[in-house]
């Protein structure tokens, strides 16, 4: 991928004070007006004239300067006004002399004035104005020197989109941005962010190419892999195949099967040990169980804080939470994260470099991510989606209030004699003035005295894994924070109760609801709230059920993150991009940098 010109010592300090670094980012920054400097053919009140004319008499008073101007082309006099002038604007006008001056043209009862006229010398321009952190005037220079059809093309931009952009800087006549212009702009920014994107990517020499199999694996299981499923696995084993390490993020809704994706990934890197972290005891336990049942012919290990610290010498998979870091790791040929964002990035990096030599290196994410930036994120690293899932869930989504919960407390009632399973999620551990809702422990009393088996957890309790694992046996009742977000599986768990559900994100909506349903059983999620009248939010994730549609929604109501500083969350907004309604561009551009 191309790299962006080289920007002199001398000139760096100006691109940084612009937090930019390329021609190609600073033709981003667009002017936000111009300024018509071309000689007025007629004067039109309450807009910018320009005259040639002759200083024919001016005139002090203590608070203005008068200035009478006799303007040759339009054969008019015209009054000059210039309100508590500064010594440097009285020094521009002297008697007799001819020059051509601007300012704002007013018709005051039959005569012409200029409001705060000034002499300019550029004339017969458009003067773009920039809304910067530098100085106007240096600014214009900067553009003016590197914005050109060489230097935009020799970043690498189409020959089309270089000229667009000329155009916006340079344009002939003072018109609002064209479609054209627009396109170009978004065009560009897409470029150029995912340039930035592919200069951090590393490709780096691996000595493991795999050459497992998983045909008549596939064939064993008890049911039929997703076609996502299978894309998956087939983008995988083309990885682990060649000589550079592997970067892959495998990413997949709540319930789409990545676990069968880790499974098959771990065949395939056959002969060589593959090793995997989850983010908690409880789900390394899981996996593990997964990974016994399905892989019987392996050997395969559990690290966790709590397991034995023996030689992992004689295993062919290891299965652990942030403990692996801590542990002598014997060499591994592939190594996964799941549930990655749960990890910090200096965590991340430390697990791969657990390996002397290269690994290759899965992320698995069920954080859904819209197409759009999964294909910007590409740029960057390889990403594949699951988008399908084993079964259709049916959960009903709906929001309810103070008035919904006597039927509510009917509902929980008749789950539970089903024996099926409630999770009650609470904004708040202990009260607070700020949030006008219950906390857990206000809460708890109330369900305790009117059900049994009622279990409790916050996330900061010791016991969180202990007291989830003893509801997943026994429990009827679960009241918790969104601790629960991701993590174990509750085949019973039938109804979520989600409170103050407009203070989350869509995103953790979604994995909360994620929880119920797991194993076909019909699902309820619902979304307390206290707030009054319509919430447009809320109502569109009722109507949305897929992940990805989720995300979608997400980006309409909160925008995208930051892809170069790993922050795939919301924040950052692109001036220009729309990654909700611009995906034809983006792929557009991906198509582009396939040509160069």
């Amino acid at each position: 991928m191309s790299q962006s010109l080289l920007i002199p010592s001398e000139e760096r300090e100006k691109f940084h004070r612009l937090g930019i670094n390329s021609i190609t980012a600073l033709a981003l920054i667009a002017p936000s007006s111009f300024e018509d400097r071309r000689l007025s053919r007629e004067l039109l009140s309450n807009s910018t004239g320009v005259i040639d004319a002759t200083v024919e008499r001016v005139v002090r008073t203590p608070k203005t300067l008068k200035i009478t101007f006799f303007a040759h082309t339009l054969d008019v006099t015209i009054e000059g006004i210039l309100f508590h002038p500064k010594p440097y604007m009285i020094h521009q006008f002297h008697q007799g002399e001819r020059g051509f001056f601007s300012g704002k043209m007013v018709l005051e009862r039959g005569e012409w004035q200029m409001i705060h006229p000034f002499k300019i010398t550029a004339v017969g321009s458009l003067v773009p104005v920039y809304k910067t952190a530098l100085r106007s005037d240096v600014m214009r220079r900067l553009v003016a020197k590197w914005v050109t059809m060489d230097n935009l093309m020799a970043e690498a931009l189409p020959k089309t989109i270089a000229s667009e952009l000329m155009g916006i800087h340079f344009p002939t006549t003072p018109t609002p941005l064209s479609h054209s212009q627009l396109h170009a702009l978004k065009f560009a920014e897409v470029f150029e962010y995912m340039r930035r994107l592919g200069l951090k990517r590393r490709c780096h020499p691996t000595p493991y190419r795999a050459s497992g199999t998983i045909e008549a694996w596939i064939d064993t299981l008890p049911f039929t892999l997703t076609d996502d499923q299978h894309h998956a696995i087939k983008d995988i084993k083309g990885d682990v195949a060649q000589e550079h390490a592997a970067r892959r993020m495998i990413v997949g809704d709540v319930g789409c099967g990545k676990t069968m994706v880790i499974l098959a990934s771990v065949l395939l890197m056959r002969p060589y040990r593959s090793l995997l972290m989850a983010p908690t005891t409880l789900l390394a336990a899981q996996l593990y169980e997964e990974a016994r049942k399905f892989l019987p012919h392996l050997t395969i290990a559990l690290v966790t804080n709590a397991t034995q610290k023996g030689s992992l010498e004689g295993y062919d998979f290891i299965i652990g939470t942030h403990a692996l870091l801590h542990r002598e790791i014997p060499e591994v040929g592939l190594v996964m994260v799941d549930e990655q964002h749960r990890f910090g990035t200096l965590q991340r990096h430390a697990l791969t470099k657990l390996s002397e030599s290269s690994p290759h290196y899965l992320q698995f994410s069920a954080t859904p991510i819209p197409r759009t930036q999964a294909m910007m994120d590409s740029a960057h690293i390889d990403v594949s989606l699951i988008q399908q899932t084993p079964f259709t869930k049916n959960i009903t989504t709906t929001i309810i209030r103070k008035s919904d919960f006597s039927p509510l407390l009917d509902h929980i009632r008749r789950e539970i004699a089903q024996n099926h399973q409630v999770l009650l999620v609470y904004p708040l551990v202990e009260h607070s003035e700020a949030i006008n809702y219950q906390s857990i422990e206000e809460a708890r009393g109330f369900w305790e005295k009117r059900f049994e088996n009622v279990y409790v957890t916050h996330g900061k309790d010791k016991e969180k894994e202990a007291i989830l694992e003893a509801f997943r046996d026994k429990g009827s009742l679960l009241l918790a924070t969104t601790v629960v977000e991701v993590g174990i599986s509750l085949p019973r768990l039938t109804t979520v109760v989600i409170v103050g559900a407009e203070r989350l994100g869509l995103a953790t909506l979604h994995q909360l609801r994620g929880r119920v349903s797991r194993t076909g059983l019909k699902g309820y999620c619902y979304l307390y709230t206290n707030t009054s009248g319509k919430s447009e939010r809320l109502e569109a994730f009722c109507g949305c059920s897929s992940g990805f549609d989720i995300a979608a929604l997400d980006l309409k109501f909160r925008q995208s993150g930051d892809l170069l500083e790993g922050k795939l969350q919301s924040g950052k907004r692109f001036t220009w991009v729309n990654l909700g309604e611009d995906e034809a561009i983006v792929t557009e551009v991906k198509k582009y940098l396939t040509t160069l």
